[in-house]
């Protein structure tokens, strides 16, 4: 099955990430499930930087309910990496990210994926509508 490498062009957000020495498997390179650690911390870390996750006390927490990545290319420790991140659905208490791997000097994606995370309430379990204000942030990263 061919797989067509996302471009950064397509994604609004990056972060820089280093690999480190435990993301090899014994294969010399990243294992599968590290690419999901790096969707997770970019994404994570633009929750952190817009002032809309409070993981330890706040009203919302996301639960991740569906998560997929396609790999195209290996890569090694040591890399430098960029990842991208964009919101690709929004929905009343649900937002879909898209996230892509990029060695630091490649156009191309190495990885590229996506997670819906369904916001809920903290206490009760049960789903919360977004806000007007993560959802006007949201707007702000929102690419198809």
């Amino acid at each position: 099955m061919k797989i067509n490498p996302h471009k950064k062009i397509e994604y609004p957000c990056f972060y820089k990430l280093k690999t480190r020495w435990k993301d090899n498997d014994v294969y010399g390179h990243i294992n599968n499930v590290i690419y999901y650690e790096y969707f997770d911390t970019a994404v994570n870390l633009w929750l952190i930087e817009n002032d809309l996750l409070n993981f330890k006390s706040g009203k919302n927490i996301g639960f991740i309910v569906k998560s997929g990545c396609d790999f195209i290319s290996p890569i090694s420790h040591p890399s430098n990496l960029i990842i991208g991140i964009g919101a690709s659905a929004i929905g009343t208490s649900s937002v879909t990210y898209k996230s892509a791997v990029f060695k630091e000097n490649e156009e191309f994606a190495s990885a590229q994926g996506f997670f819906t995370h369904v916001y809920v309430n903290r206490t009760t379990q049960k789903a919360s509508p977004i806000s007007n204000e993560f959802r006007g942030k949201l707007n702000g990263i929102f690419k198809p």
